[in-house]
């Protein structure tokens, strides 16, 4: 597959990621669950929310770098390079979304269009982890997760990368007895998110497969 096809695919699944992300960050019906860690963990210590999403970035690639056991420079820098892009259109496509009225619909249709969001992030996921150029950290331990540990099983490894950020949910509501940015649509990345990315590797782009695996 030629690197024009392959930058294609990238651009396409970087747009649906920050959409989806702009779709749920807009209608505020529950955060990815990193990022809720994020929010939660932030409201007991004194580091704004910006700083913990960066701390927990640099966590998770001091974990990558333990599972594969070596230090991969490129991969590291790959890692910091799409979050800057992401968090860009990110903030970018929320107050569009929340400027053309989303909000405003009953609430029936917000939550259908949360759990779009959740859907457009499968997408995202499935998509760019095939190609393999570049990765969130968080969406790099999934994959290295997913094919070091579970052959291949995306529903098993979503669900063990979500527990370092349920434990901290936990521990952050212990302290506080307050919880943050959980709502419907966590619960629905939290249930349907891996497995959505394993149809999605099926069924979009299915010439694509992965490529560069550790």
């Amino acid at each position: 597959m030629s690197n024009v096809r392959l930058l294609i695919y990238f651009i396409v699944s970087l747009m649906f990621n920050c959409l989806g992300n702009a779709l749920t960050v807009a209608l505020n019906l529950g955060s990815a669950l990193w990022t809720a860690a994020a929010v939660n963990i932030s409201d007991v210590t004194p580091v704004s929310l910006s700083m913990m999403l960066f701390i927990f970035g640099v966590l998770i690639i001091i974990t990558n770098v333990i599972l594969l056991n070596k230090i991969d420079v490129k991969r590291i820098i790959g890692n910091f390079i799409f979050m800057v892009p992401f968090s860009t259109l990110v903030g970018a496509f929320s107050p569009l979304l929340i400027n053309v009225g989303i909000t405003s619909l009953p609430l029936f249709l917000r939550i259908v269009l949360d759990c779009m969001g959740v859907v457009f992030i499968s997408v995202a996921i499935s998509i760019y982890q095939r190609i393999n150029w570049m990765l969130h950290p968080a969406d790099d331990l999934m994959q290295i997760v997913r094919f070091k540990f579970f052959k291949g099983n995306s529903s098993l490894a979503q669900l063990v990368v979500f527990m370092p950020p349920i434990i901290a949910i936990i521990v952050s509501y212990a302290l506080t007895h307050q919880i943050y940015a959980i709502n419907i649509g966590t619960v629905f990345a939290l249930l349907f998110q891996g497995g959505l990315v394993g149809v999605f590797d099926k069924i979009v782009f299915p010439d694509l497969k992965h490529r560069n695996l550790e």
